[in-house]
């Protein structure tokens, strides 16, 4: 297994497919690099392709400290340092934008090229000027109910996280994957995580972002309304936006040939399957 260590002594796994431009994958909440399993072999033939495991995530240490974007920022610094990477296209999927974010603010576009934010809301909480919230954490008392429910019984729990960020099912071989995958990945971590990552609000940092961008929307998704993660392409100055009409949240499983077709686009700057919203 290929592995960093970070400034503060945590092992981040990851694994790398492919030779040409650096395109790192970041996954969401309670998930691994390896949910990318439908989409790494085709990236791989257009880039150097390195799924990453967030700490308390996959096959990556488990510490009981560091569970904070910023943190998680700091780690994937880490690893683009330690493994001298340059011009890095560097794509999140829903937590995986807040990193992306947090990084750009914390080191700016340091060894950077481009960023693609995949289903992300730049909100989680309602606010009087916020109505995109998360479908079931988006307050305090809907945090304690979801840290209850994770705790108390973990696999119930990844079940029905299975269920809803898919809209597609999955074979059998890739339920089992995504299911073990999601087990390695402690409640406690999980906890401390989501404690700080639904609390952060980006509205601010985003319009003054200048890294090109590419943001994918999931018109089906029932983590968030549509709405949150199109107004990160609109606050992004010069973004491009590509809606994906029949996926859930994870939009790359659900409509992998599309998905494939617009990041090597974008990684090209040929622009397919792309949408300016307005």
């Amino acid at each position: 297994m290929s592995t960093v260590t970070t400034s503060d002594g945590v092992t981040i796994h990851y694994e790398e497919k492919g030779t040409g431009p650096p395109l790192v994958l970041l996954h969401g909440w309670g998930f691994s690099g390896r949910f990318f399993t439908r989409n790494v072999d085709a990236l791989a033939e257009h880039a150097r392709v390195i799924t990453v495991d967030l700490r308390g995530h996959g096959d990556s240490g488990t510490p009981r400290h560091g569970y904070r974007v910023p943190r998680l920022a700091k780690d994937l610094f880490d690893l683009l340092e330690e493994l001298d990477l340059r011009e890095v296209t560097v794509l999140g999927w829903s937590l995986g934008c807040p990193v992306i974010w947090s990084y750009l603010e914390l080191f700016g576009g340091h060894r950077l090229a481009r960023a693609i934010h995949v289903q992300q809301s730049p909100r989680q909480y309602y606010a009087p000027d916020w109505k995109h919230a998360h479908a079931t954490c988006y307050d305090e008392p809907s945090l304690a109910a979801l840290q209850t429910q994770l705790t108390c019984d973990p696999p119930a729990f990844d079940e029905d996280q299975i269920r809803t960020v898919l809209a597609t099912e999955p074979t059998a071989a890739e339920r089992e994957l995504l299911l073990a995958e999601m087990a390695k990945s402690p409640p406690y971590a999980r906890n401390a995580l989501m404690a700080d990552h639904t609390r952060h609000d980006w509205r601010d940092l985003l319009p003054t972002i200048r890294l090109p961008s590419l943001v994918l929307v999931a018109r089906q998704d029932s983590v968030f309304p549509w709405q949150g993660p199109a107004w990160v392409g609109q606050a992004l100055p010069d973004a491009r936006t590509v809606f994906f009409e029949h996926s859930g949240h994870a939009l790359f499983f659900d409509e992998p040939e599309k998905f494939h077709r617009t990041v090597t686009g974008f990684l090209t700057d040929s622009g397919n399957d792309t949408e300016v919203l307005v």
